[in-house]
């Protein structure tokens, strides 16, 4: 019969450990905002961010679960390892869409340019002038002069040289 003098300590545990987990969330869902304030990013980009870091810490907090209730670390391993063999086979095809992820994130947090920014690709076959219509996880929405809709991988964008064209050019003369 279940006794909850046999698990008390446990039970406290798990306690502690999803309000941990609650006010985690809560505090990096603000500071991502915030960061996504100053930063002038868009509402859906920033919820997309919350939502990965939020089931990185899901997962975080089921395997401490696990050992926290004393399931035998050694079947945690196993499980774990068949887990990700299984998965690792299934992406090894999609690898491409966990490299657009990671870089969508990157893309998030570091780099300069912005929706509505204009710039140039420098692809040596397809060089590439648009302005950015959008920023999603797996891609970017260009469009360029001339009407035309490009989709461009993330990871396509952190492989190649890119410029951010100023919004008007100001002819200069320029004297000797």
């Amino acid at each position: 019969m279940f006794s909850f003098k046999e698990y008390t300590q446990e039970i406290f545990a798990t306690i502690i450990l999803l309000l941990v987990l609650i006010t985690l969330r809560m505090v990096v869902a603000k500071l991502i905002r915030r960061f996504a304030a100053t930063s002038h990013l868009l509402e859906h980009r920033t919820n997309l961010v919350i939502k990965y870091i939020n089931i990185l810490m899901n997962i975080l907090v089921a395997i401490s679960l696990i050992v926290i209730w004393g399931v035998d670390t050694k079947d945690i391993f196993i499980t774990v390892s068949s887990i990700a063999t299984v998965i690792g086979v299934a992406m090894f095809a999609q690898w491409s869409i966990l490299s657009n992820i990671t870089s969508g994130m990157i893309l998030f947090f570091s780099f300069p340019f912005r929706i509505g920014d204009t710039i140039k690709i420098h692809d040596k076959d397809f060089p590439i002038e648009a302005e950015i219509e959008d920023i999603n996880t797996f891609h970017v929405s260009l469009r360029t002069k001339e009407g035309e809709k490009i989709i461009f991988p993330n990871n396509l964008l952190l492989q190649k040289g890119i410029s951010i064209m100023p919004s008007h050019y100001e002819e200069k003369e320029f004297f000797d």
